[in-house]
């Protein structure tokens, strides 16, 4: 047993009339008084000072702790919706990097599917600005991020068709899975400062065959997950890769387009992102004004959430709601009509003539350090 302890007690912490709080010993700790003994006056506490008095350490640690107020609770923020979401890439990386490795990979990417919908219809257009606003997302996450841009994308696709459930989960997790042999790769080309080199481009043009295979050995059955992949880059024309396909599936195709159109306005590093508005120009006219390209403009909007643009007041703002109207959404407003920043950010409603959308504003240095928070609120998760 470790020896006891001991302090030499101040005058200051005993109280005439009142019960000791730990007990008092000599210094060698013998016990004196027992705890809760009441000394009567100032001659016998002189008495016991003067012969020497101490108290166990351990004793007066538990005595204040006894005494101390209770603590108050902690408070634990709810979950942030953007925190959740920034969450979803290296979820997805840990998930799909060696999936061989993975006995349960399965059911753990049914999870991740379904908790991405969830995540989704917490607020669509938090899913849209991410797309839109990629200035925070690193390069090297490329592939991970690009899937689930497109993926959200694809949802809002499939529900504008009235699509049952079953089919867009399929379609859902082709998007998920798509280039899930060449995640990593997509990373470092989105890196890089030179153009795709021809080993990079042979493991492009295999990926499709080489992924629909990979996901067979893992269990997939699904037959139209399965051919959404392989047909993906297929154009109907029979220009597409890897089989010259001329009658690619409808889930195929849908596929397509929101891989083409989310990476169009996706950044590198050897070139900008397109701005959505151009980005949309070249789907309608590549896909000929298709049902497919009047889903995404009718879902995505002319004006998307996460779109910096000026309005007719004078003011900038970043879009942040869609409306009925696919060219006027709601826009939260970040400088004043003379363009200089305001600390209280408004919402306006470009639908109305002072408000309207004139353009989109080129300077982007006010989206700098611009949390998503201040535009959307805290955004807590509903439970």
């Amino acid at each position: 047993m470790s020896a006891m302890q001991v302090l030499r007690l101040p005058r200051s912490k005993v109280h005439i009339g009142a019960p000791l709080p730990w007990s008092v010993r000599d210094e060698q700790g013998k016990l004196l008084l027992a705890k809760g003994y009441v000394l009567g006056d100032e001659r016998q506490l002189d008495e016991l000072l003067e012969r020497g008095a101490f108290v166990d350490i351990e004793e007066v640690r538990a005595a204040a702790e006894a005494d101390a107020p209770p603590r108050a609770p902690k408070v634990v923020a709810p979950p942030n919706l953007f925190g959740l979401w920034e969450k979803e890439a290296e979820a997805l990386r840990t998930l799909c990097q060696h999936p061989q490795a993975n006995p349960d990979f399965m059911p753990k990417f049914d999870a991740y599917a379904s908790h991405l919908l969830t995540l989704l219809d917490c607020n669509v257009d938090v899913g849209i600005y991410r797309a839109v606003r990629q200035e925070t997302q690193p390069l090297f996450y490329y592939g991970y991020n690009h899937a689930i841009h497109a993926a959200v994308l694809c949802v809002l696709l499939a529900r504008h068709l009235r699509w049952p459930q079953p089919r867009l989960m399929s379609l859902l997790k082709a998007t998920l899975t798509m280039n899930l042999t060449i995640m990593e790769l997509q990373g470092q080309m989105a890196a890089q400062d030179v153009p795709v080199k021809d080993a990079q481009k042979k493991e492009i043009l295999a990926h499709p065959e080489q992924t629909v295979a990979l996901l067979t050995a893992l269990g997939v059955s699904d037959s139209d997950w399965l051919t959404a992949i392989a047909q993906h880059h297929e154009h109907v024309d029979g220009s597409g890769y890897p089989a010259g396909c001329t009658n690619p599936s409808e889930l195929a195709l849908a596929l397509c387009v929101c891989d083409v159109f989310t990476a169009k306005i996706s950044p590198r590093a050897l070139r900008d992102a397109l701005t959505p508005q151009e980005a949309i120009r070249q789907l309608y006219r590549e896909d000929q004004g298709g049902p497919m390209s009047t889903a995404v403009i009718k879902q995505f909007g002319i004006y998307p959430p996460g779109d910096f643009v000026k309005l007719a007041s004078g003011e900038l703002g970043i879009v942040v709601q869609r409306t009925s109207n696919a060219k006027a959404p709601i826009v939260a407003v970040i400088t004043d009509t003379t363009g200089r920043p305001v600390t209280k950010t408004l919402r306006r409603d470009s639908g109305e003539a002072g408000f309207a959308i004139v353009g989109n504003a080129v300077d982007k240095v006010l989206l700098k350090r611009l949390p998503p928070e201040r535009l959307y609120g805290f955004s807590a998760v509903p439970t």
